[in-house]
């Protein structure tokens, strides 16, 4: 079971054990009315409270995991305009190779003339 289910299930729980509590309390009915409302007043703002601890630890998570994947996206686009650059650099490596005057093979001179 999953902790929001649990928190759930926990408060749950705690209401309906305090409103039978003051139910079958021998009290007037205006004193059991002020007490329910009290209850659930704080009840409420026990899981305003809850809610708003989750709602920070999500956003935090998001953040977190936003940043990681900004930066692995930058790692990325850098490692393909490394990859670029290199690739780059040998096509100008080969060209300069097949076109100097020392290494044509009798092939390619035949082909030329």
């Amino acid at each position: 079971m999953g902790s929001g289910k649990v928190l759930a299930s926990v408060l749950a729980g705690a209401a309906a054990g305090a409103i039978l509590g003051i139910l079958f309390a021998p009290d007037k009915g205006t004193e059991t009315r002020r007490k329910i409302a009290e209850k659930g007043a704080g009840l409420a703002d026990s899981v305003k409270g809850k809610v708003s601890e989750y709602t920070d630890a999500i956003s935090e998570k998001y953040d977190s995991v936003k940043e990681k994947i900004t930066g692995l996206a930058s790692e990325g686009r850098d490692m393909i305009n490394q990859a670029r650059a290199r690739g780059t650099s040998m096509k100008s490596a080969v060209r300069h190779t097949l076109t100097s005057s020392e290494l044509k093979t009798p092939w390619v001179t035949m082909t030329e003339g």
